[in-house]
């Protein structure tokens, strides 16, 4: 016996990536994510195509994967995606030790965080049934 599956939490309009364990800072991963939330899906990766900052590319990867996700395992029209819910979430935290003056010890702590990405599919635009209407 196997357990029972478990409930879809999403609606049928979204689709979601999850990466774990990313070697950043929650809060600097917040500020990535800051740039991309509710924008377009294909502006957010322009917009991360091209930031300098490095963890820009893991953030990226994830987009995509839920675009891809959402194209490939729910039928979802791509040009319609929003990114409608970015998460950060703390992860572990490596505890080391750096050598001080006087045989003292100082604690440096290395953040981990977690990031999801959910994207839906954007409402019909109005600009079309304008156009019919003219």
């Amino acid at each position: 016996m196997s357990k029972p599956k478990h409930p879809r939490t999403l609606t049928e309009t979204q689709a979601q990536a999850v990466t774990r364990n990313i070697r950043v800072s929650p809060t600097k991963l917040n500020l990535v994510a800051g740039l991309i939330r509710g924008k377009k899906a294909q502006d957010a990766v322009a917009i991360l195509t091209f930031s300098k900052r490095r963890i820009s590319d893991t953030v990226k990867k994830t987009l995509e994967s839920a675009i891809a996700n959402g194209e490939n395992n729910h039928s979802l029209d791509v040009d319609r995606l929003v990114v409608s819910r970015v998460e950060v979430g703390r992860a572990i935290v490596m505890k080391r030790f750096q050598a001080r003056g006087r045989g003292k010890a100082a604690r440096v702590e290395k953040w981990f965080s977690h990031l999801s990405i959910t994207v839906a599919e954007a409402q019909a635009d109005a600009a079309p049934a304008e156009q019919e209407a003219a």
